[in-house]
């Protein structure tokens, strides 16, 4: 036992309820603590003027028009949400095998980084999601050959797609694809297009996992998906390899590093905060959000309380930066001093 330990004593000398007892001692003996800082909104972008579509497998969450997700970027600013992160909502009549949408200079993502930029200037920051699924029309993350998504072809393609939404005035390029090397090569690729100063917020540690359903259905790209995503996301059951994951991606010029679910992959954050000691951003992904809202809306849980629990336990396992389609609740109930 420890010198410290021993002075303390034990029973009764020792209670630890005594410090429980009030708001005022437990506000002020709180290790971790939640703030309208940590979070990062999810957008999902579709074409059209003042559009709104509901996404049912996501109560409360809807797909926009870009003239309303600048509305809603206004929103954020004025709550204190320092990020969101956009998705496109791709027509299907310009998804291709090859996705050449992506690298469209007035594709969604690059027309509403501009319209958004254009309206909030630099008091937001925008992060653009990096892969093919969202302009595949097989609904892959990459290139497609001989049923195979091959790599080194899918990375130049993605470095073309991150230098495009780096013109359109994307602070921060969030690759998702996880192809081999493309960290790299994408940081080279914004550096010589005259992007040294954008950021790369890579999906270091993404698993192959059963809570994206949502998404996909948010995004239209479930529909399309041939095959499942298992020969490039991470197999749930690995934590090593995980680790090699960042490592690599921070050799290659991550300046952040994301891990994809949040919930059901908190042993991994844990992991990554203790050894690297960099920026670690944990995505609420849409299947989480969804078991949250749906056992919320039938009484079963009490909304409020359980989202923030989750994102605190987030922060408490060392993120650095939440993903959660909660975002704007959050910093309404954070603002309110309701917590």
């Amino acid at each position: 036992m420890s010198d410290f330990h021993s002075a303390r004593g034990s029973f009764p000398a020792s209670r630890m309820r005594r410090l429980r007892r009030w708001d005022w001692t437990r506000n002020l003996t709180r290790e971790n603590q939640l703030t309208v800082d940590d979070l990062i909104w999810p957008l999902f972008i579709l074409p059209g003027t003042n559009q709104t579509e509901p996404i049912a497998s996501m109560p409360g969450v809807a797909r926009h028009s870009i003239d309303r997700i600048v509305a809603l970027a206004t929103e954020a600013v004025q709550l204190g949400i320092p990020a969101i992160a956009i998705f496109p909502v791709t027509p299907s009549d310009v998804k291709t095998p090859d996705g050449e949408e992506a690298f469209n200079p007035n594709n969604l993502i690059c027309e509403a980084t501009r319209a958004i930029r254009q309206a909030v200037g630099d008091r937001l920051g925008i992060i653009c999601d990096v892969a093919l699924d969202p302009y595949t029309s097989h609904g892959q993350d990459g290139l497609l050959r001989n049923n195979y998504v091959v790599n080194d072809e899918t990375v130049s393609v993605l470095c073309k797609q991150a230098v495009n939404q780096a013109q359109a005035g994307c602070d921060c390029i969030a690759p998702s694809d996880m192809m081999d090397g493309r960290v790299g090569a994408i940081r080279q690729a914004l550096d010589k297009a005259g992007f040294d100063h954008v950021t790369i917020l890579s999906y270091a540690a993404k698993y192959a996992s059963a809570f994206y359903g949502p998404f996909r259905d948010a995004v239209g790209s479930a529909k399309n998906l041939s095959g499942d995503k298992k020969t490039y996301q991470m197999d749930p059951a690995n934590t090593d390899e995980a680790i090699h994951e960042v490592t690599l991606d921070l050799q290659e010029g991550a300046d952040m590093v994301m891990v994809k679910p949040g919930m059901p992959y908190l042993d991994i954050v844990r992991r990554l905060h203790d050894q690297f000691h960099v920026p670690i951003a944990v995505y609420q992904v849409s299947g989480e959000y969804a078991m949250l809202k749906a056992a919320s809306e039938r009484g079963w849980l009490d909304e409020k309380k359980v989202v923030l629990e989750s994102l605190l336990c987030m922060k408490r396992a060392g993120a650095s930066a939440i993903l959660t389609y909660f975002a704007y609740d959050v910093a309404k109930w954070l603002s309110a001093r309701e917590v």
